[in-house]
């Protein structure tokens, strides 16, 4: 055992040349000296042991204590005196140098302190948000277990060795053009959108897609209609731009635009998603698109459409995107594969408004400069190839199948949770009778393996008690049991 070193608290040589504690004798001497400097424990202008001696009372060799001594002196922490011996810094400020404890004084400090507004904003919707406990009923997650990895490898090898430098160097801030003339296509001929390939610009998610999109189109101040219930993210990502979020009721028509009207006529933005209204399932109807879209071009508006899960539609034909009926150019249509294909492929676009096309390019370079070129172009040959549309009906026929085993199942809870409509994508919108507390209901769940999202926090205004019930990852008897387990919670 190390004895006491003459200046050095007891804990300082604890255990130092103990094996397997990681890092070097050198880098953990070091570090135990820095932080004892540093937290005050040893006061600025205290004298320091002697290295022969350090070293015999720590166990180690003296060409380490020498190291360390002469590292922390070149650092400014000690001061090497010839021949009088080595102390602590003596102008090093003893306020500072005990941070932990400066700040234990200071009890008048708010327990984020040092954030700004904005980031106070930015970091609270995903604070102490836990990891996912199982594949049901994780929300908007596809089937990853069916994705086609094998075929995936072979498409980014062939990119790897696309001869040339061109997928290694610094990437179109647009995005990789293949892969924009692949997006166009694809967008125009199954989701009615129409626009050219410069009008596409490829981002890393939807939510990306939505922050470049508030902080170019507002100011602060500026009302934004946000669905009621709607999208958490896209509400927070509008805080944290300074604009003022309006919650805008969601009826079985969609968004209800006259109360929009009624509640901030003079919005700047709108965010809807009318396919498949997130987390209802309703689709907006016509009437209300063509009223949504003459009061944007009437007042200057600009309206983010967010098509997130549409290719999955279990009745008819995927519904035709609200921008194909944009003659105003006041619709900035958001998409993404990490729904599509799998979360970490990170990959997704938005077509910006003809006159705007060139300004989000230029903003999406200030934020992040461009995507992996590699990525893209593997995705640009998945789409060119036919492999996206083989995998989204292969997909639409198992997610049918995992619906109708989420309707099965919830039907013998006996009104306990009642479904709202599923026609389409990946998730549904269960709700409790009024009076139940969803939040204390979903953290049991965890706790027995089921993952459930609370309705109720989807709301800005009154919440209505619920869950949000992802289907598409979990096969049929995944959901099957975890609604038996989710009944002996109601």
């Amino acid at each position: 055992m190390a004895r006491r070193s003459h200046g050095l608290p007891m804990p300082l040589l604890e255990g130092l040349a103990r094996t397997g504690d990681g890092g070097s004798l050198l880098a953990r001497l070091h570090a135990r000296l820095r932080k004892a400097i540093l937290d005050g424990a040893l006061a600025p202008g205290a004298a320091l042991p002697a290295s022969r001696r350090l070293a015999e009372d720590a166990g180690l060799s003296r060409n380490t204590v020498e190291a360390v001594y002469d590292q922390l002196e070149s650092e400014g922490f000690i001061e090497r005196r010839h021949g009088s011996g080595s102390f602590v810094g003596s102008a090093l400020p003893e306020r500072e140098l005990a941070p932990a404890l400066a700040l234990r004084e200071r009890r008048d400090l708010p327990p984020a302190s040092g954030l700004s507004q904005r980031g106070l904003l930015m970091a609270h919707p995903y604070a102490g948000e836990g990891a996912p406990v199982g594949r049901a009923f994780l929300p908007t997650m596809p089937a990853l277990d069916l994705f086609p990895r094998q075929l995936w490898a072979r498409l980014l090898a062939r990119a790897a060795r696309a001869p040339g430098p061109d997928h290694l160097t610094t990437g179109d801030r647009a995005g990789f053009r293949p892969l924009r003339q692949a997006i166009a296509a694809y967008v125009g001929s199954t989701r009615a959108v129409a626009c050219a390939p410069d009008q596409v610009v490829v981002l890393t998610s939807s939510q990306q897609a939505i922050d470049l999109a508030v902080r170019l189109l507002t100011d602060p101040g500026d009302a934004v209609w946000h669905e009621e219930p709607g999208y958490p993210a896209a509400a927070a990502a509008f805080r944290a731009a300074g604009a003022r979020v309006v919650p805008v009721p969601v009826d079985d028509e969609g968004l209800d635009v006259a109360a929009g009207q009624r509640l901030a006529p003079d919005a700047r933005l709108v965010y809807v998603s009318p396919s498949h209204q997130f987390p209802t399932g309703v689709a907006m109807s016509l009437s209300r698109r063509l009223q949504l879209l003459a009061w944007a071009a009437r007042t200057g508006a600009f309206v983010i459409e967010d098509d997130y899960d549409s290719e999955f539609r279990f009745r008819g034909r995927p519904l035709a995107a609200l921008q194909g009926l944009d003659e105003a150019g006041r619709v900035v249509y958001v998409g993404t594969f990490n729904k599509l294909m799998f979360p970490s492929l990170r990959l997704a676009y938005l077509v910006a408004p003809p006159a705007l096309a060139e300004r989000f390019v230029a903003a999406r370079a200030l934020v992040d400069g461009h995507s992996a070129t590699l990525a893209q172009a593997a995705l640009a040959d998945f789409i060119r190839e036919g492999h996206l549309g083989s995998h989204l009906r292969h997909m639409r026929t198992v997610y049918e199948e995992r619906r109708q085993a989420l309707v099965d199942a919830v039907a013998g809870l006996g009104g306990r949770l009642t479904l709202g409509p599923i026609d389409g994508g990946m998730h549904a919108c269960a709700y409790l009778p009024p009076g139940r507390d969803d939040v204390a209901i979903s953290l049991a769940a965890r706790r027995v393996g089921v993952e459930l999202r609370p309705l109720s926090r989807l709301y800005l205004g009154t919440p209505r008690p619920g869950f949000i019930l992802g289907f598409a990852a979990a096969g049929p008897a995944e959901i099957r049991g975890a609604v038996e387990r989710l009944a002996g919670l109601l």
